[in-house]
């Protein structure tokens, strides 16, 4: 499934997470090898813009963090970002340069392009968002299958086994996701496709989408 590749979701020039994603095919083969990116880039961020705070937490000088935000390491939190009241980072997370990470959201696992905004009530987790990826309010990533099975990326009859049983959603460049949607586990998004609100997604959306519904999906003129 070629829209699922990296290259096809993803402008690797707006994440410090390029090298990592560079080596894989498919977004999601880069969900276990996260933590140790982030260690081994840490030591190496540049200390006149990077300060460590704690255990294996790197926040730019630049960022914006409220006193009652949690971070857990490791954890990567880029030039001016903005991280709000009550958010809670458990760890494993890259922030890029002037993502918002609002009241009330949590992360975990996951690569934030440049420019993402999860601003209220969001949970996202062993997922990947693209360069200007947005969450309205309540949007969630669902990571894991109710019957607890592996998780597979699925696109009509065509699938992939991913071999993971916490796997989220693939986000591209550019998306838009309406408020309370939830994104069921491996769900891929192509890049500048609109989601509605309340949506409840599920496989492989092409690029330059706008999803309605699963059996209403129009491409953008």
């Amino acid at each position: 499934m070629e829209e699922c590749k990296v290259i096809q979701l993803y402008n690797l020039e707006q994440t410090i997470a390029k090298e990592l994603l560079e080596k894989v095919t498919y977004p999601w083969e880069a969900l276990t090898q996260i933590n140790d990116f982030i260690l081994a880039l840490g030591s190496k961020l540049d200390t006149d813009k990077y300060d460590k705070i704690g255990k294996d937490i790197w926040i730019a000088k630049t960022a914006n963090i409220m006193p009652t935000a949690y971070i857990q390491g490791p954890a990567i939190i880029g030039e001016n970002v903005e991280v709000r009241h009550c958010a809670f980072i458990r760890g494993k997370a890259i922030i890029g340069e002037g993502s918002v990470v609002g009241n009330s959201t949590e992360l975990k696992n996951v690569i934030l392009f440049n420019q993402v905004q999860v601003p209220h009530y969001n949970y996202v987790g062993d997922s990947i968002l693209g360069y200007k990826a947005h969450m309205g309010a309540g949007a969630i990533t669902s990571n894991v299958k109710s019957d607890k099975k592996l998780v597979i990326i699925k696109k009509g009859e065509e699938q992939i086994e991913t071999g993971m049983k916490k796997c989220g959603a693939m986000i591209g460049d550019e998306v838009e996701v309406g408020c309370g949607s939830i994104l069921n586990p491996g769900t891929i998004i192509g890049k500048n496709t609109n989601i509605y609100p309340l949506s409840c997604v599920r496989g492989v959306i092409k690029q330059n989408s706008i999803y309605k519904n699963q059996n209403e999906i129009k491409q953008k003129r």
